[in-house]
C-alpha cells in the first residue's frame, strides 16, 4: 500500500484491435505496485460487460493486483446491472466506480438509472458488501450551474454510499485544491484521489480539455504552443508536467493519486520513477526506480 495511494486506469482493447495488448499494457505498469486498477466500461453492452470483467479477472488473478471496475448508469437496466456485478463478482473485483455515463446522439438512456447517485444507491442495495466509488469534477461537471452545485450533487452520491472519490482530469493544482476545499466544507470526508491525465499530443490534450470543460492554464498551453508539432520533445515535456502536478498534491496532502495510462506503460513508467519516492510503501524494495533514486540523491551530498 501507498501513502498516499497510487492507482492506475487501463480501457479494453478497441474491438479492431488484437486482444493481446492489454497484456502488453499490464505487463509494462505490473511491477509499479498500484493499490488497484480500474477498467472503464462502455454504455453498457454484454460486451461491454464482458471484456471488463475479463480484463479485471486478468488483474486480480494473474498479476495479483485490486481490480475496481467501472459501470456506467444511463444505458443499462436493471437486469443489466445485476450481470454486470455477477460477472465482476467472479472476476474477484473489490470495488466498482459507479458513473452515470455520457448522453449518446441518438440513442435513448434506459430511464432506470438516470444520475449516478441512483446506480451507487442500486449497487449498495444489491452488493452491500462491495465498494462503490464515484467521480467527482474539480472545475464541476460540465452540465452543473456552477462548482457549488456540482458539490451539492457530489454529496447526494456521498449520502447514497460512494466511500471513495476519483476526479476528473484537471491541469491546475489550485482548482483542485478549491474543490477539495468546499467538499470539506460541505461535509465530504472520504478519500479523494487525484486523477492525472498525462499529456501526449496538443490535439488530443485540448480535444480531451474542451469534452470535460477543463481549463488549460497557460503554463501548459506555452508547452502545447512550443512543442505541438514535436510529438517526442511534447511527450517529455507532459511527463515532466504530470510529475510536477503530482509532487505539489502530495505536498498539499492529497489522498492519492489516480494515473489515466491510456494503455501506455511506457509513459506511466517515467511518470512513476519520477515520483516513486514521494508515494510512501509499506513492500520491500518497489522497484529499481527508488535505488536509482537513492543513488541520485547520495551522489547529490
Amino acid at each position: 500500500m501507498h501513502t498516499p495511494m497510487f492507482s492506475l486506469e487501463v480501457f479494453p482493447p478497441k474491438r479492431n484491435a488484437p486482444v493481446g495488448t492489454i497484456y502488453d499494457t499490464l505487463d509494462g505498469i505490473e511491477d509499479l505496485g498500484p493499490d488497484f486498477i480500474s477498467v472503464t466500461y462502455g454504455h453498457g453492452t454484454h460486451s461491454d460487460r464482458t471484456a471488463t470483467a475479463r480484463i479485471a479477472n486478468t488483474i486480480v488473478n494473474e498479476y495479483g493486483i485490486p481490480a475496481v471496475a467501472h459501470l456506467t448508469a444511463l444505458y443499462s437496466s436493471r437486469k443489466q446491472i445485476d450481470e454486470a456485478l455477477d460477472m465482476f463478482e467472479q472476476a474477484g473485483v473489490t470495488a466498482v466506480l459507479a458513473l452515470r455515463g455520457d448522453y449518446l446522439d441518438g440513442e435513448t438512456p434506459v430511464g432506470e438509472f438516470t444520475y449516478a447517485s441512483d446506480l451507487v444507491a442500486y449497487i449498495r442495495s444489491r452488493r452491500p458488501d462491495l465498494k462503490v466509488f464515484a467521480a467527482c469534477y474539480p472545475e464541476g461537471h460540465y452540465q452543473a450551474g456552477s462548482l457549488d452545485e456540482d458539490i451539492e450533487h457530489l454529496k447526494i452520491k456521498i449520502d447514497a454510499g460512494a466511500t471513495h472519490l476519483i476526479t476528473q482530469l484537471f491541469y491546475d493544482n489550485d482548482d483542485f485544491y478549491r474543490f477539495r476545499d468546499k467538499a470539506s466544507a460541505a461535509g465530504i470526508n472520504v478519500p479523494i484521489e487525484a486523477g492525472i491525465m498525462p499529456v501526449r499530443g496538443a490535439k488530443s490534450t485540448r480535444r480531451m480539455a474542451e469534452r470535460n470543460a477543463s481549463r488549460i492554464p497557460e503554463h501548459l498551453n506555452v508547452l502545447l504552443e512550443r512543442w505541438q508539432d514535436d510529438i517526442q520533445s511534447l511527450r517529455t515535456a507532459g511527463i515532466l508536467y504530470a510529475c510536477e502536478q503530482i509532487a505539489d498534491l502530495v505536498a498539499h496532502g492529497v489522498d492519492g493519486v489516480h494515473l489515466y495510462t491510456m494503455n501506455h506503460p511506457a509513459t506511466t513508467r517515467r511518470i512513476w520513477r519520477n515520483v516513486e519516492t514521494l508515494l510512501g510503501t509499506d513492500s520491500a524494495g518497489s522497484s529499481a526506480g527508488a535505488a536509482d533514486a537513492a543513488a541520485d540523491a547520495t551522489a547529490a551530498e
